[in-house]
């Protein structure tokens, strides 16, 4: 059975690596090397796999970085359900300079995808939603792929299965197009993509709430989940808005911080949590990954414990009204699974 399904159009193997020091021209002696699996959905769905959900990944793999992107997969259990393609799957590279602790990030655009590819992506999808419950619709297009790529997932889906929940990260025309389906129940912009949605500046949280109210009375989702670095996040619904601050923790790398923050809301969201609790496990996943190197993503212990221990400012707050949340009904599951 599968709960969750992401989709990834553009995947790709990561490699992270550390030097002491980033100068132009000269040979630079690097540490080893560690790959990971990329992309948005896939990332979404490796932190959804380690917090317990049942979870599958489809995505779009080809040549050698593909089969390299599938073994990695494998080696982490997760369900995969992929589609071949003629083009090469891509390499994204990051490099930590040990001396400032600055990370730099170079990502490839990735493989052209065939238009018989697509049409293959989007029968394989339909065949694979069997009983999910959401739908995450992740990550940057392919060339090739059509502008509205998302778009017409989300409406394949939901011909398939109507009740289904689409979850939305994404930017530029992609993101417009399927807000303009009206079928998305889920988006997580970051603060950047949604200026360049709203063409505004948004300087301030009220000019920001407004922004994401707008989106709910257009109709384009029922949930927006803005993410703002360093300041936390914001969740926005038809009638309630909640600021969530960034957690304090040791930032390692940033990256896959706001697909964990995603995986965190849909988790909690899946467990019966209400938007206010999801917030609060969005924001711990994203603080825990961030204390992981390279692309590692999050621990699901390092994730229970800021929220379950009131780490999280909506687990401190529950636990002060005595309410519970999804930190505490799965506290023993974590720690069956985790130690």
């Amino acid at each position: 059975m599968t709960d969750m399904l992401t989709v990834t159009l553009n995947p790709a193997v990561d490699i992270s690596t550390s030097v002491n020091r980033i100068v132009d021209t000269r040979k630079l002696r690097c540490e080893a090397a560690q790959r990971d699996p990329g992309g948005g959905g896939i990332n979404v769905a490796r932190v959804l796999h380690r917090l317990g959900a049942r979870c599958a990944a489809l995505f779009l793999a080809g040549g050698d970085h593909g089969r390299t992107l599938c073994s990695l997969l494998a080696a982490e259990g997760l369900d995969t359900r992929w589609v071949e393609i003629a083009g090469e799957t891509r390499e994204n590279f990051s490099v930590v300079e040990s001396s400032s602790g600055l990370e730099y990030r170079f990502v490839l655009p990735g493989p052209y995808v065939m238009a018989d590819e697509w049409d293959a992506c989007l029968r394989s999808l339909a065949a694979n939603l069997r009983d999910a419950r959401f739908l995450v619709l992740s990550g940057s297009l392919p060339r090739g792929v059509p502008v509205d790529a998302y778009a017409q997932l989300a409406r394949a889906s939901v011909a398939v299965r109507p009740n289904i929940r689409v979850a939305v990260d994404a930017s530029g025309p992609a993101l417009a197009a399927v807000l303009d389906s009206g079928l998305v129940d889920i988006v997580k912009p970051s603060l950047n993509e949604l200026r360049e949605l709203t063409g505004s500046p948004l300087p301030d949280a009220g000019s920001q709430a407004d922004a994401a109210r707008a989106l709910i009375a257009d109709g384009k989702a029922r949930m927006v989940a803005l993410t703002l670095a360093e300041n936390g996040a914001l969740l926005v619904t038809s009638d309630e808005t909640y600021c969530m601050p960034a957690l304090k923790t040791e930032v390692r790398s940033a990256i896959g911080a706001g697909d964990s923050f995603l995986a965190g809301m849909l988790w909690a969201l899946d467990q019966g949590a209400v938007p206010r609790e999801a917030l609060g496990y969005g924001t711990a996943a994203a603080a825990a990954t961030m204390k992981q190197p390279g692309t590692r993503l999050c621990d699901a212990r390092d994730v229970a414990r800021a929220y379950v221990t009131g780490e999280s400012p909506v687990a401190a707050q529950a636990a002060r009204s005595g309410h519970t949340v999804p930190g505490d009904t799965k506290r023993a599951v974590f720690s069956q699974r985790h130690g």
